[in-house]
C-alpha cells in the first residue's frame, strides 16, 4: 500500500533524543504526523527534543525507556496505547556499540548481554508490542528497523556488534518475508545497513576505499523515503553493496584478502567511541 507522507499517522522512533532518531522525529514533525512518541535512555537530551518538537502541529509524546529491559519496553508500550493509540510508524533506531578489542580481550562481559538486548532484542519485543495492531488494521502501516553494515560482512574488533546486527538484519527480513506470506500488504518492513555515520557513536573509526563516513541526514533522508515506498532493504553506500555481493562470490580467502586490502578489516582499529 502506497505511502506518500506519513500525514495524520502516529509515529514511535527509539533512540529519539539525539542522532538520527532526532532526525527521524523531526521529519515525521515536519510531515505533520499527528502524533510523534520519543523514546530513549537519555531524559535530559530526550526532554530537550521533546521541546525542540513540540509546538510545530504534532503531538508530541517522551517516554524513558530502557529498551534492554524487556520489562520497560511492555511498560512503556502500553502508556504509548493508552496516550495515543495505536502506532503507523515504528523506527526502531536505538543501539549501541562496544569494539576496538579482539573478543578474548573483553573485559565487561556485560557490554555483551548488553550489545544483544538493545541492538537484536529489543527491535523483535518493541515490534510485538506494535506490530499486531498493525496486521489487524487496514491503513498503510511501516516498521523500519536501522541495522548496520556489520551485518553483511564479517569485520574484527566488533564481533559483539556484528552478531547483534547479523541477528536484526535476519529477524527483520525474515518477518518482512512473513507479512508477504500472509498477504498483510498494508504493512511493510524496511531494514536499513549502512556503514560508519558520523553520529559520534563511530568517533574513530576510519572510512575505507571509496567509503567516507556518512552524513547522518544522507542515511535519514533515503531510510525514510525508502521507508515510505515499502522497499524491503537498504544498503548504503554502494561500496558495501558490493563488498556483499563478492562476498556471496569470492572463495573465503579472496574475499578476505579484498576486505583487507580495501580497508574493511581495519576500519575499527582506532575506534573510540562517543565520549560520556
Amino acid at each position: 500500500m502506497k505511502l506518500d507522507t506519513v500525514a495524520g499517522k502516529k509515529v514511535l522512533v527509539t533512540g529519539a533524543a539525539m542522532g538520527l532518531g532526532k532526525l527521524f522525529a523531526e521529519r515525521a514533525v515536519r510531515e505533520g504526523a499527528a502524533a510523534v512518541v520519543l523514546w530513549d535512555v537519555n531524559e535530559v537530551a530526550l526532554k530537550g527534543t521533546a521541546a525542540e518538537l513540540s509546538g510545530r502541529g504534532s503531538e508530541i509524546h517522551h517516554n524513558v525507556v530502557d529498551v534492554s529491559d524487556r520489562d520497560a519496553i511492555a511498560e512503556a508500550a502500553a502508556a504509548v496505547r493508552d496516550a495515543v493509540g495505536d502506532i503507523d510508524i515504528l523506527v526502531n533506531n536505538a543501539g549501541i556499540v562496544r569494539g576496538n578489542t579482539y573478543f578474548w580481550e573483553t573485559e565487561n562481559r556485560a557490554d555483551i548481554d548488553r550489545t544483544m538486548a538493545i541492538n537484536a532484542l529489543a527491535p523483535m519485543y518493541i515490534t510485538l508490542e506494535f506490530l499486531p495492531a498493525m496486521v489487524r488494521g487496514a491503513g498503510a502501516a511501516r516498521v523500519l528497523n536501522i541495522a548496520s553494515s556489520a551485518g553483511l560482512v564479517s569485520n574484527p574488533r566488533m564481533s559483539v556488534y556484528a552478531a547483534s546486527k547479523w541477528a536484526a538484519l535476519g529477524w527483520s527480513d525474515s518477518v518482512r518475508l512473513e507479512l508477504e506470506q500472509a498477504g498483510h500488504e498494508h504493512v511493510t518492513i524496511t531494514t536499513v545497513c549502512p556503514t560508519y555515520i558520523n553520529t559520534g557513536m563511530f568517533d574513530g573509526a576510519k572510512g575505507f576505499w571509496l567509503t567516507p563516513i556518512l552524513e547522518q541526514d544522507e542515511v535519514v533522508d533515503t531510510s525514510w523515503n525508502e521507508m515510505k515506498r515499502g522497499n524491503a532493504l537498504v544498503i548504503l553506500p554502494w561500496t558495501s553493496r558490493l563488498n556483499r555481493a563478492l562476498s556471496g562470490i569470492l572463495p573465503l580467502k579472496l574475499r578476505d584478502l579484498f576486505l583487507d586490502t580495501v580497508g574493511v578489516y581495519h576500519s575499527m582499529d582506532e575506534f573510540t567511541g562517543r565520549k560520556k
